[in-house]
């Protein structure tokens, strides 16, 4: 999805084309997600790119997207550029001996309280 998306229409709420473009972004994603992965692939990993024209756009991560949109809807701004691009992914085993994320900070909030 390679989309300039507009924020302004007459006679129609902000608050709703603001929710009517994430409801679009999410239903893309979703569909993406359905899709049949390619052999070897465990899940489908995205290429996200945001901005406010398509020039000016910069890689942002996935689940950063939706708080730059509302960024932008609450500066007041009239469009945005988004492009997501699906691609295969393939998960990486943790090394031995990691801990699982989240463990590592409550180690080190039971050291500081000592």
């Amino acid at each position: 999805m390679r989309k300039t998306f507009q924020l302004h229409a007459e006679g129609k709420n902000p608050d709703r084309i603001l929710e009517a473009v994430k409801h679009e972004i999410r239903k893309y994603i979703k569909r993406e997600r359905r899709r049949d992965l390619p052999k070897g692939a465990d899940y489908w990993d995205f290429d996200c790119r945001f901005g406010r024209t398509q020039d000016a756009a910069e890689v942002v991560n996935l689940a950063a997207l939706t708080e730059r949109i509302n960024e932008v809807a609450a500066e007041g701004g009239p469009q945005f550029y988004v492009e997501i691009l699906a691609k295969p992914g393939l998960r990486q085993a943790r090394p031995e001996g990691a801990a699982p994320e989240g463990e590592d900070e409550d180690a080190l909030g039971d050291d500081e309280e000592a």
